[in-house]
């Protein structure tokens, strides 16, 4: 079973091109927190800007620096079956343990219950490691139903579900859906205790990233049933989380991850990186949620 706190891992650029030595870095010292794994090619990961080469470099990679015990997920969906099936065997035999699968959403208007059945049924006959479907309609524009979700949950190889809506209600009802084995993972930090509450088994965060000892800390004071002292350390690191995702987004994450010591660098072209005023306003939100001195 899937669980625990990961990061949806940033891909340092330098000149443009993909530094994967700070990569290598970053992950390096990501392994002496508590965090289960790391996702690669997620939305955080500027997947919308690798090509295929560099997207396998990038699995290859952060294999080769995983601590002992750390899993690995790769980001290897597209609209096309044919190509996410390749991506994933591919990343499989990089050593990616699942495969996380974006929800197709070209032809936004025929994307239902039965259309997400059947591509994730066909991916997941065809593909050599587990699959978790990755719901995040703020990019996409499309939204899974718990039925769907609930229907693919009985398949062998879908080992769960990212849902990086902030939609506690929807997260509930696709929990309650769903067989016991099978992990749903809160998407965004804004909403991981009342996740966490509802039985998710753990949170794929951008926040994981800057954060890491805080998002793991949280779910260890909620499962110990220190209830109070997870409210509370949620309500402190909301701030940073809206400044690294829907403030500032992937430029401003990468700033936040220079400001504490990683390597965030600049993003890839066409996004550009925070000028700065933007940057002193990070500094502050991370200064009063106590991240940065």
């Amino acid at each position: 079973m899937i669980k625990g706190i990961m990061p949806p891992v940033t891909t340092p650029f330098v000149n443009g091109e993909v530094a994967y030595d700070k990569l290598a870095g970053n992950i390096r010292r990501w392994n002496k927190t508590g965090l289960s794994g790391y996702v690669v090619m997620g939305s955080n990961g500027e997947s919308a800007f690798l090509t295929r080469d560099e997207k396998l470099k990038v699995v290859e990679t952060v294999k080769e620096s995983l601590a002992a015990g750390k899993m690995l997920l790769a980001g290897t969906g597209s609209d096309s079956i044919r190509e996410t099936v390749s991506l994933s065997n591919d990343a499989a035999e990089l050593g990616a343990d699942y495969a996380l699968v974006l929800t197709p959403s070209f032809y936004k208007g025929e994307m239902n219950g039965p259309a997400f059945v059947r591509y994730f049924t066909e991916v997941a006959d065809r593909t050599r490691i587990p699959l978790i479907i990755y719901n995040v309609p703020k990019f996409t524009g499309v939204d899974i139903q718990a039925a769907a979700v609930s229907q693919l949950a009985e398949h062998k190889n879908i080992a769960g579900l990212k849902n990086s809506s902030e939609n506690a209600a929807q997260t509930a009802e696709i929990i309650a859906s769903v067989p016991a084995d099978f992990s749903v993972l809160v998407g965004t930090a804004s909403v991981l205790y009342p996740g966490l509450a509802a039985g998710a088994r753990g949170g794929i965060l951008a926040l994981a990233n800057i954060a890491p000892d805080e998002c793991v800390k949280l779910q260890k004071l909620f499962e110990e049933g220190k209830h109070v002292e997870a409210s509370t350390l949620q309500k402190k690191l909301i701030p940073v989380n809206k400044a690294v995702t829907s403030k500032y987004g992937v430029p401003g994450l990468k700033a936040a991850l220079d400001m504490l010591g990683y390597f965030g660098g600049e993003p890839r072209s066409p996004l550009a990186p925070l000028g700065n005023r933007e940057r002193e306003d990070m500094k502050l939100i991370l200064k009063t949620a106590g991240l940065l001195v």
